[in-house]
């Protein structure tokens, strides 16, 4: 680091996840750095790039890197963005730590690899323990979700949440503070949380504290269906990652809430649409699964099944849908995997070759599809 000449001379310090991710034995996916004692014209003469609005944070020149001189915050308002922001030379490295939401990560090492750890997050670590790192944990709300998904992403290796930050995050949840999120945070902290190993805990954790029914209602109105919606998390029809993991897992979770229900709650968090899209195929494909136990299918609802997930004009969309009907109803899934066969067979362009054409060519092209799916359940 000291040959690297974009930052000879100053006191920098590696911070953050890469620090607590390197000594757990997790991967390190990025690194972020703080600059103590400088100003941010001191960074910009060596070609750093300022990429921060509210605070100084700069890319490095070669690496792109994140460089963010050191600073305080200050509560002056409502929400994650209500602080006031001093950046100077005579901001400590400490006082820096010090700001940050858990003590797994406020912890600084230098570019020789010394620790700085004036807050007790290594000890922490071990002790597999989310712990705040001051009272000024309750002044962000944004830090009840940070906290949630720092379990989803930990809880398999032992962690917990401290009791004593267990009741910061009632007593943020009974502020009033977490209706100052704005949905775009609490949609990114859910989405993350989403792809994370253990996301089920995500979502307990939120209910546990209250901030869930303050967030999310539709999903905190019944303990019952909740511990059952995140018993669903694991049991997809195909392996993914990042946003299709994410977008899998939510819509096993609301699958089960009326169509009303699922709507408020997309707009609530204004989820990308990918998410909504896939959250009506699902939970129409789980009304398909339950009416087939209550009477034997015929053409007519599966084709409208079809018709309603769009099958016709997206039919990359069926096979993943029956495969997730195979985690529940295998023989089911293997009838409705025949009949999209032979219904995907009936072409709109052969029937008009036969003189088929406005209302009557979509009528016939229903009719002759429905037949097909009525040969194939036999």
């Amino acid at each position: 680091m000291a040959r690297d000449p974009a930052v000879a001379g100053l006191a920098v310090y590696r911070v953050g996840g890469a620090v607590r991710d390197a000594r757990l034995g997790w991967p390190v996916t990025d690194t972020d750095w703080v600059v103590v004692g400088a100003t941010p014209e001191a960074l910009r003469r060596r070609g750093f790039k300022p990429v921060g609005r509210d605070f100084p944070v700069f890319l490095h020149p070669e690496t792109h890197e994140e460089y963010a001189l050191a600073r305080t915050e200050r509560k002056a308002g409502h929400g994650y963005t209500g602080f006031v922001v001093h950046a100077s030379p005579e901001v400590t490295l400490e006082e820096d730590l010090a700001r940050r939401d858990l003590t797994i990560n406020a912890m600084a090492e230098s570019p020789e690899g010394v620790l700085v750890d004036p807050y007790g997050g290594l000890a922490d670590l071990e002790a597999r323990v989310l712990r705040h790192v001051s009272p000024a944990f309750v002044e962000d709300p944004l830090r009840v979700l940070r906290t949630a998904r720092f379990l989803a992403r930990y809880a398999g290796l032992g962690f917990t949440i401290a009791e004593e930050t267990r009741g910061l995050m009632r007593e943020l949840v009974a502020s009033g503070e977490l209706c100052h999120l704005v949905p775009e945070r609490v949609w990114a902290e859910t989405e993350r949380a989403l792809a994370e190993p253990w996301p089920e805990v995500y979502f307990q954790a939120l209910h546990d504290c209250g901030a869930l029914a303050v967030l999310m209602p539709a999903l905190a109105a019944d303990g019952e269906a909740l511990d059952e919606a995140l018993g669903r998390l694991h049991r997809l029809p195909e392996e993914g990652e990042g946003e299709a993991l994410a977008c899998w897992r939510w819509a096993r979770l609301v699958e089960h809430l009326e169509d009303a229900e699922r709507r408020e709650l997309a707009e609530r968090l204004r989820q990308p649409k990918a998410f909504v899209a896939l959250a009506r195929q699902v939970a129409r494909t789980r009304e398909l699964v339950a009416s087939a136990r209550l009477a034997p299918l015929d053409g007519a609802r599966i084709l409208a099944w079809l018709d309603g997930i769009d099958a016709w004009r997206r039919g990359e969309r069926v096979t993943p849908l029956i495969s997730l009907v195979s985690l529940e109803a295998p023989e089911l899934a293997e009838a409705l995997a025949v009949a999209w066969r032979l219904a995907a067979q009936v072409l709109p362009a052969a029937l008009v070759a036969e003189g088929f054409k406005g209302r009557e060519l979509g009528e016939e092209l229903a009719r002759r599809r429905r037949e097909a799916i009525d040969a194939a359940l036999g």
